[in-house]
């Protein structure tokens, strides 16, 4: 608490006006009896915007989709049945290292403390279930009363903000409109300072193992772009002349024509010249690290022994862990302290790989579709995508200060359709595109009607498959398990709001394709892509191929010679 002069207000008047003064500018979420009292000081103050959601978990898909570019997101639902529908989103954001508060409206005060049953509980006199649900999915959690009130919205705000990940506050219903005393001055947010001593040795070790080596190198995960060390990433293989790759986590963290940008490793599964030169590199410098079978290539992913690993609040060197050291301070030391690079050997470059050029009225194909994409990019996009065949999104060049969206981690399909909501919430200057497929797609479709509801314009790329193709890689070729209902998607921005002036495409050919491509984006854009439910790009079949494999083992079923394997 500040030592300068307090005022008085209530309680949720003050929760709304931390939220705006550490940038938080709406609030997504579906209203509630428990939640009502705060939205409607939020009408009453204007201090935030309500972006009313068609679910609790899109709600919270899009407050991730927003913190992920505004840098915090908060979303607000009810006690019990909202809560519980928001937690996996939540915990997503926990997974992607992604700072966002998640508000529940709850149960009176009066009623925890008199044992009164209430709807939206358990029935059975406990009120703790949902906080300790939320324990396991977020950085900190607390159920909010008069006497704790200004201390705890600050420190989960902060607590978030510093941690890159989640929290959760319970506000009863009836405390909303009670007045406290809070702190005079504006939340500030800012990383607790270095220990000096600590942070001089860490820059000092980092600075005399990347000045020994003859081939440093520098990998990245999306921690870079969730602690806001991108530029010093850059700035210091430039100044070193060192390679930098990123994990698929990070894709677009760099800029991909960034002169000394090597592409992504994934372990085997990398192109020769990022693998070797991550790989054999004798001063590896990793930057929030966490190896998944998913960013590894299946475990194949092989760093070297003396790698030395950064993370947010702590670096590790060799034998020596630094505590107490922030990621942005250390990188700035350790660019002011290594000498410039006069000359080093330049980067390996990928061989240009020719592609075949695709014929207009054949029926489209993976291939042919992701190729007319590559030319359909340009600077400054949000790319989204999800679980499924739109993985291949991976294997695209993107132009600069491009922004990459996805549930690589967490995995959980859908994740995209509200995400977007949020960056579009966001970010409306820029332009977004979503590649999703209809399996994801069906999971959280209704969001759609949000985004048309907000006069939203981004460019949706549906694939129309059948089904669960990256699933079928997996296992069940052709069962019917991995078959869903066949909508007229592309009729679905009518559906959702009759007037709308969405222009919408079904695609069966590449021609057809280029025409919706030609498409004026002064509107919302829907492209539907008919696909054969086999038709996949190896590199994702492979991945699905061997991910069977991890998973059920050698006795699995997948061994059948039924199973979908990739066209090599």
């Amino acid at each position: 608490m500040s030592n300068s002069p307090n005022r008085r207000m209530k309680i949720g008047d003050f929760l709304l006006c931390r939220l705006k003064e550490a940038g938080v500018r709406h609030l997504f979420g579906v209203p509630g009896d428990y939640n009502l009292e705060l939205l409607q000081q939020l009408q009453d103050t204007g201090a935030l915007k309500w972006i009313g959601t068609c679910s609790e978990l899109n709600a919270s898909y899009a407050a991730d989709g927003y913190a992920r570019l505004n840098g915090l997101g908060a979303l607000l639902v009810t006690n019990g049945v909202g809560a519980l529908s928001a937690i996996n989103g939540v915990g997503g954001s926990y997974s992607e290292h992604v700072p966002v508060i998640c508000i529940a409206g709850s149960i009176p005060l009066r009623s925890v403390e008199r044992g009164l049953g209430m709807h939206h509980t358990m029935a059975d006199g406990s009120y703790d279930h949902f906080l300790d649900a939320y324990a396991h999915v977020t950085a900190a959690h607390a159920r909010l009363t008069p006497r704790n009130a200004a201390v705890e919205i600050d420190r989960l705000i902060l607590t978030a903000w510093r941690e890159k990940r989640p929290v959760y506050m319970e506000l009863p219903s009836d405390i909303a409109y009670l007045d406290i005393e809070v702190p005079a001055d504006p939340l500030t947010l800012a990383d607790a300072p270095s220990d000096p001593e600590r942070l001089r040795s860490c820059i000092a070790a980092i600075v005399r193992r990347l000045s020994a080596a003859k081939s440093p190198a520098i990998l990245v995960d999306s921690d870079a772009d969730r602690f806001g060390v991108a530029p010093e990433l850059m700035q210091l293989a430039e100044k070193m002349q060192i390679p930098i790759a990123v994990i698929n986590t990070a894709k677009s963290v760099i800029d991909e024509p960034f002169p000394h940008y090597l592409g992504i490793y994934i372990g085997k599964p990398s192109e020769p010249h990022v693998r070797e030169a991550i790989e054999t590199s004798d001063c590896l410098l990793a930057i929030g690290y966490r190896p998944l079978e998913v960013t590894t290539g299946d475990f194949s992913a092989s760093l070297p022994a003396n790698t030395i690993h950064a993370r947010g609040h702590s670096v590790d060197v060799g034998d020596d862990n630094y505590q107490a050291v922030t990621l942005k301070e250390v990188l700035n030391g350790v660019i002011d302290a290594i000498p410039r690079a006069t000359s080093r050997a330049s980067r390996p470059v990928a061989p240009a790989v020719a592609r075949p050029h695709a014929d207009p009225s054949a029926k489209l194909t993976q291939a042919a579709y992701w190729q007319a994409m590559q030319g359909y990019l340009r600077e400054g996009d949000v790319l989204f995508v999800d679980n499924g065949t739109s993985y291949a999104l991976f294997g695209l060049k993107f132009p600069p200060k491009c922004t990459f969206v996805g549930s690589v981690n967490w995995g959980s399909i859908g994740y995209s359709v509200g995400a977007l909501l949020g960056t579009l919430t966001a970010a409306p200057e820029r332009r977004h595109i979503l590649f999703v497929g209809d399996g994801s797609f069906q999971v959280t479709a209704q969001e759609l009607s949000t985004i048309l509801r907000h006069d939203h314009k981004p460019v949706i790329f549906l694939i129309n498959n059948g089904g669960y193709t990256i699933e079928r890689g997996y296992l069940g070729k052709t069962e019917t398990y991995n078959d869903i209902a066949n909508w007229s998607y592309a009729d679905l921005p009518k559906v959702f709001r009759r007037d709308t002036r969405a222009r919408s495409f079904v695609v069966k050919t590449v021609n057809d394709l280029q025409d919706a491509l030609a498409a004026p984006n002064d509107t919302l854009i829907f492209v539907e892509s008919i696909m054969d439910p086999h038709d996949a790009l190896a590199p994702v079949m492979n991945s699905s191929n061997k991910g069977a494999d991890l998973d059920y083992g050698p006795r699995g079923p997948q061994r059948s010679d039924n199973q979908l394997r990739p066209v090599q």
